[in-house]
């Protein structure tokens, strides 16, 4: 059974004990209790509840724990009984049976088991990195593939259709200067003003084809943008990440894009003229922005915005419930207008979610690396994979919330210790399979099965069983705050209890067949949790290290 299907159960048998409507006890969940706390999940909702029903928190909880008692957890197929106590200020602590953990931990072995109802129907559009075309992919493209993929992953485990989504900005004035730049780099002269300086261009140059002599400006930024793009796809694919499309901005305008989304705001009311030029009411109709902004400048040129509002009415026609942009940065103050364009186009509340990732920062020894993108003098995201590869790097990147600065510590990354969090996770995954092919030796089936009723589950044992049952409320939490960070906490306290289990319970021993089956059993689970937590972050599960 999963923790959620029983946190279901306990806020039902809540409701009916206190004769309430379920909604009215939304904030009903359970959490892990410190580790002074003799038990295995706490409830806090009586503190909560005291308001509604005007009674003591403590005298709710006496009451809760009443209701749980051993005829109704029987009923409810609950594994048996639960140990329950009330204690001050107005908390249920539980205690699950064996029966519970051991049920629960075979449940983990089927497929879906980390959907959740409230992700069925869900299709998410998730759109993330889209760095433009001028470039290779630097450091924050990284964090922000990082983030996204992951997320996507997340989001699949928890029971929801996500598409991945790079939006390629393959028209308009940075394409132009990236054209010039390089037809300036080989006639062997500087990039124009405001053009690109890095040595990337100098390389194209080089490798120009024969005739390009002839080429129009425009014949130049298209070959640059197709030679950057292979290199983005190439970075991207090398760093686990495979997007299901690569929207290029050229189709919205074929397909008259801008057109179409000028058109919605109109039907709307959302669109007024004012000095030869198109406007777009957002701040008196909507509370998203401060001031309106120009759809169509008063030359009859397009603003960025109105494609870019173009671009997300494209994925709201596709029948998408949830659209989810990562940003960089410096797109901050870019969120209030594009929210309150998307709500004009119809989405309701919650439709579209925009998340912002900050910079990154790289650390070699004690000193911090100086960076500029614009000089071209900065670390490329595959200079950096080529160094400490890509498993440190997703890890280390997704270990921080996006709204937190990130300095990226390239020696500790390379570091083959437990002072590495990514060899500290990934040396417990690499142990298990030692310890399975030790078993395998000794004649032990790690596989074989065991009496329950002979087994005295040890706190170090107790713990790590707990430990693998809250994977699921991690990727609920992970969904919740659109952030990754909470699984790789996780990951590192699962095998920091791992270790405490291993310094003190041994596990093969060719004496007592049924404990060491019991807990090949528990290591099998282990591995398993490692390898499924880390194959969401996109991070591999080595066999050896």
């Amino acid at each position: 059974m999963k923790l959620s299907t029983l946190e279901a159960g306990l806020k039902s048998r809540a409701a009916a004990a206190f004769a309430l409507e379920e909604g009215a006890i939304a904030g009903f969940h359970l959490a892990a209790p410190p580790p002074h706390i003799s038990a295995d999940v706490s409830i806090a909702w009586p503190i909560a509840g005291a308001k509604l029903l005007r009674k003591p928190p403590l005298k709710i909880a006496e009451d809760f724990k009443a209701a749980l008692g051993p005829e109704w957890a029987e009923s409810a197929n609950f594994g048996g009984p639960f140990e329950a106590e009330s204690v001050p200020p107005g908390f249920v602590n539980l205690k699950f049976s064996d029966a519970f953990l051991f049920e629960a931990l075979r449940d983990l072995e089927a497929p879906g088991c980390f959907a959740r109802p409230e992700f069925k129907g869900e299709k998410i559009n998730l759109e993330f990195v889209s760095a433009n075309p001028t470039g290779p992919m630097h450091l924050a493209s990284g964090r922000g593939a990082t983030l996204g993929d992951s997320l996507a992953r997340i989001f699949r485990a928890l029971g929801a259709d996500v598409s991945t989504e790079f939006y390629v900005n393959n028209v308009g004035k940075q394409v132009e200067l990236l054209g010039l730049s390089l037809k300036a780099r080989r006639d062997g002269a500087e990039p124009p003003e405001g053009g690109y300086q890095g040595a990337y261009l100098k390389e194209m140059a080089a490798s120009l084809p024969q005739g390009s002599a002839d080429w129009t400006d425009a014949r130049f930024s298209e070959y640059a943008v197709t030679e950057m793009l292979k290199l983005h796809r190439a970075d991207m694919k090398s760093f686990g990440v495979e997007f299901d499309r690569w929207f290029l901005e050229s189709e919205l305008h074929a397909e008259g894009g801008p057109k179409k989304a000028l058109a919605a705001l109109k039907e709307r009311g959302m669109v007024y003229e004012k000095e030869n030029a198109v406007w777009f009411g957002s701040s008196t109709e909507l509370e998203s922005d401060d001031k309106d902004r120009v759809l169509v400048k008063a030359d009859g040129r397009n603003t960025y915005f109105l494609n870019d509002i173009a671009y997300h009415l494209n994925k709201y026609s596709r029948g998408f419930t949830r659209l989810i942009d990562i940003w960089g940065a410096d797109h901050h103050g870019y969120v209030p207008r594009m929210e309150a364009a998307v709500g004009a186009l119809g989405a309701g509340k919650g439709v579209f979610k925009v998340i912002i990732h900050q910079q990154v920062a790289l650390k070699r020894g004690e000193e911090l690396v100086k960076m500029s993108k614009r000089a071209g003098d900065f670390i490329s995201l595959k200079e950096l994979v080529e160094d400490v590869g890509t498993d440190a790097c997703r890890f280390f990147f997704a270990a921080r919330g996006p709204h937190t600065h990130l300095t990226f510590d390239v020696d500790l990354a390379k570091k083959k210790s437990n002072d590495n969090p990514v060899f500290y996770v990934q040396y417990v995954h690499a142990r298990i399979s030692s310890i399975f092919a030790n078993a395998a030796e000794k004649g032990l089936d790690p596989a074989a099965g065991f009496d329950r009723a002979k087994i005295f589950i040890r706190p170090e044992e107790r713990a790590l069983m707990l430990k693998l049952l809250w994977l699921e409320k991690t990727l609920a939490d992970c969904a919740r705050d659109f952030s990754p960070h909470h699984l790789t906490t996780y990951l590192s306290e699962l095998a920091a209890l791992f270790h405490s289990f291993y310094d003190k319970c041994k596990v093969l021993d060719p004496e007592n067949k049924e404990i060491s089956a019991y807990r090949l059993f528990l290591l099998r689970h282990v591995q398993a949790i490692i390898a499924k937590g880390l194959r969401l972050l996109g991070v591999s599960a080595p066999e050896r290290m």
